[in-house]
């Protein structure tokens, strides 16, 4: 994650915005079962039948994120993703794909994954990432006090420390790692828009190809 004091000095602000930023998607609940049909892109190693997904499945646009919980990055442009979302409506929808670079991120991602079956990913990836300066010491994590998070976001922690270890979860980490290598993801987080890497790395970069892509959409419907 090279790109942090770009992303921070970007997106300082955002921080501040978690404890009210859960509003903007208040009503709208991640898609964590169904299928996610692919962007129309012919790149399968994007979207994944599991991949955590936000906003409307059917959305023209597909933001794809590759993003490690333990990022202090992806933290920052959480909340600005968010926004961009809740501006855009229907014509949006954002896929997640764990990219565990950290130490010990692989285990936190088991528990993003585990939530994700319980049908609690976005809160728990929210508290993990409201507060990630408690669990996610670079030097010295504290995964079972991300469990400990977790469960205050409504996570079944007994449940989910069982299901964890599964050979349903090594998959998914094992097949979200192929892809992140796939794709040449070095850093996070890393995005695609329907597609098309994000080479302007910012917040305004971000919605400028997003808007692109939508008048796009729209222009060929």
């Amino acid at each position: 994650m090279n790109r942090r004091t770009l992303v921070i000095a970007s997106a300082s602000a955002a921080i501040a915005v978690f404890a009210g930023g859960a509003a903007l998607y208040s009503g709208t609940k991640p898609v964590t079962i169904a299928a996610a049909p692919p962007p129309a892109t012919g790149n399968e190693t994007l979207v994944r039948m599991h991949s955590p997904v936000m906003g409307p499945v059917s959305a023209p646009v597909t933001i794809v994120e590759f993003f490690d919980p333990s990022c202090e990055a992806c933290r920052a442009f959480y909340p600005l993703v968010k926004q961009l979302m809740a501006q855009t409506g229907p014509d949006v929808r954002l896929v997640l794909r764990y990219t565990a670079f950290h130490e010990r991120s692989d285990d936190a991602v088991r528990i993003l994954e585990v939530a994700r079956r319980q049908n609690r990913f976005q809160p728990v990836l929210e508290a993990l990432l409201e507060q990630q300066p408690v669990w996610a010491d670079h030097g010295r994590p504290d995964i079972e006090r991300a469990w400990q998070i977790a469960g205050t976001a409504g996570l079944d922690v007994a449940q989910g420390k069982r299901d964890a270890a599964a050979p349903a979860v090594d998959n998914v980490l094992a097949q979200d790692t192929a892809d992140v290598q796939a794709n040449n993801v070095t850093q996070t987080p890393t995005f695609f828009v329907n597609g098309k890497p994000l080479t302007d790395f910012s917040p305004q970069g971000l919605s400028d190809l997003v808007k692109t892509e939508i008048d796009a959409t729209k222009g060929r419907s």
